[in-house]
């Protein structure tokens, strides 16, 4: 699944433990978007436990990196997880999306939607990229597909359509309310300050709303997601994020370091990951299965 497999793979086979292989650790977890400074503390962790434990081979050494790694972004873990849950909200749960263009936005949105409607539940669709007409256009192409409506606005802004959306999933007793947004640069201050008011928006027109405030991630996109994730948390208060585009290439890292970044303040938690451009092709992000996907 992983870019970061083909480094590792021939160090694990290894037969031989010293400095030199301790280097070519390091270099292959910074390579991978972890970052200096978690892979310093894996590199260091794994140092005092192999001396602990008296682990003399790679194999020893892989299971202890993975069970470290494993430790590490426990705390990025939902439980419960609010996307594989059964049961139906009260009233509409609304989930506000944003990200970067090309970080896979209205693609994930489509796969949301079709997940929510494998649990029974009723799901209503808002165009809130008010900037291109393709990203409307794609994201009706979605709702076509799953057969759901799409409320959009020709003209107008973000927070009148995340108006709108409110009110007609009020109307219509949807159970999930599912806004999308432009997609933006973090730093972009005035498009920030725009995804603020359509959030100030939701609140008025349904106290309690947005519900979950996701932000969708490049699994690609190395130490710049780090960056990403703290500006869109400091404006918007993120809730969760699902990463994308983990395929065979991508290196998968970065959630290493988001982890170790952010684990001194309230973070976000990892609810899913995209392995696939398949409708279906979203996974809950556990701790454990990722850890060891990563260096297996």
């Amino acid at each position: 699944m992983f870019g970061l497999r083909k480094t590792l793979g021939s160090l694990f086979k290894s037969s031989k433990i010293d400095e030199s292989w301790f280097d070519s650790l390091e270099d292959s977890l910074i390579q991978s978007d972890v970052g200096l400074p978690t892979t310093e503390q894996l590199i260091g962790k794994l140092r005092k436990a192999a001396k602990s434990e008296k682990a003399a081979s790679p194999e020893e050494l892989q299971a202890l990196l993975i069970q470290e790694v494993a430790s590490l972004l426990t705390t990025l873990e939902a439980s419960p997880n609010p996307l594989f849950t059964e049961q139906k909200p009260n009233t509409p749960e609304v989930w506000l999306v944003v990200g970067v263009n090309g970080a896979g936005k209205t693609t994930t949105i489509g796969k949301l939607c079709r997940l929510f409607q494998s649990q029974g539940k009723s799901v209503l669709l808002a165009a809130g990229d008010t900037f291109r007409a393709a990203a409307r256009n794609q994201l009706q192409e979605w709702g076509g597909r799953n057969k759901v409506d799409v409320i959009t606005q020709e003209g107008g802004d973000a927070a009148a359509v995340a108006h709108d959306a409110i009110y007609a999933a009020i109307s219509r007793k949807s159970d999930i309310l599912i806004i999308d947004t432009a997609g933006r640069l973090a730093t972009q201050d005035h498009l920030m300050e725009e995804l603020k008011k359509v959030k100030r928006v939701i609140g008025k027109a349904l106290p309690g709303a947005p519900h979950h405030t996701l932000l969708i991630l490049d699994g690609n996109t190395g130490q710049n997601g780090l960056s990403q994730v703290k500006a869109f948390h400091a404006a918007l208060g993120l809730t969760g994020l699902i990463v994308t585009k983990l395929d065979g290439t991508a290196k998968g890292g970065v959630i290493c370091a988001l982890a170790h970044t952010l684990q001194n303040g309230p973070i976000p938690t990892v609810l899913a990951l995209g392995k696939g451009e398949g409708i279906e092709d979203l996974a809950p992000f556990t701790a454990t299965q990722y850890s060891s996907e990563l260096f297996n």
